[in-house]
């Protein structure tokens, strides 16, 4: 990444950062991957019970192997045959772990789900929080957000899945009501009621989509 875009970054993480502060959750800035799994592993507790939604961030700092291959109760939807029971599972968890589709400057989190599982254990559920977010989800405004998390995010997501959606021919959210959108739940964090349970750690690099 060019030098001026990396100096660029960490001046807007430290706005986000006090947005979220704002909203009373709690901002770190990562001035790469590596600080950024440091910085998950740091708030994470050994033995506590961790688990997550889909997140290629999460899974490109390398939390997840850590977790796998350290002292603690990683639940892995992928290897558990009961779908269902692995993401209720999810609610009880000391910790879960997602990215925000996209973010605001001023700290607001927009996300968008097909199955509710990961909104919806944002919302309420696991003791805490991490999102591992790059800076390139952030975005001035709320209105830009939502953009984003549509026409980038999930016109991604659906390609990567291999749905059959507009979005996975046209590149863009076309407001559609096919049987396989992921577009379902949309869930907009402006404030933690619960201090101390969201953590955002931005990352100076592009991470996810």
């Amino acid at each position: 990444m060019n030098e001026n875009m990396k100096k660029r970054n960490e001046l807007l993480a430290q706005k986000v950062i006090k947005g979220l502060s704002s909203r009373n959750m709690t901002g770190y800035y990562a001035a790469d991957k590596a600080e950024a799994l440091r910085t998950a592993l740091s708030i994470i507790p050994e033995g506590s019970t961790v688990t997550m939604g889909g997140s290629v961030s999460v899974e490109e700092i390398g939390l997840v192997d850590a977790l796998k291959n350290g002292p603690y109760k990683f639940i892995d939807r992928n290897e558990i045959p009961d779908k269902r029971a692995a993401m209720l599972a999810a609610y009880d968890a000391d910790f879960f772990l997602s990215s925000a589709n996209a973010a605001t400057d001023d700290g607001v989190l927009i996300n968008i789900d097909g199955n509710a599982n990961r909104v919806s254990a944002i919302a309420q559920g696991p003791k805490k929080v991490i999102f591992v977010v790059g800076m390139n989800k952030i975005c001035s405004d709320a209105d830009s957000a939502m953009k984003r998390a549509r026409n980038v995010a999930a016109a991604t997501n659906a390609q990567r899945f291999g749905l059959s959606t507009p979005c996975t021919k046209t590149g863009m959210c076309m407001d559609c009501k096919s049987p396989d959108t992921i577009c379902c739940q949309f869930l907009i964090t402006r404030f933690s009621r619960h201090t101390d349970r969201i953590h955002v750690i931005l990352v100076n690099d592009s991470l996810g989509f």
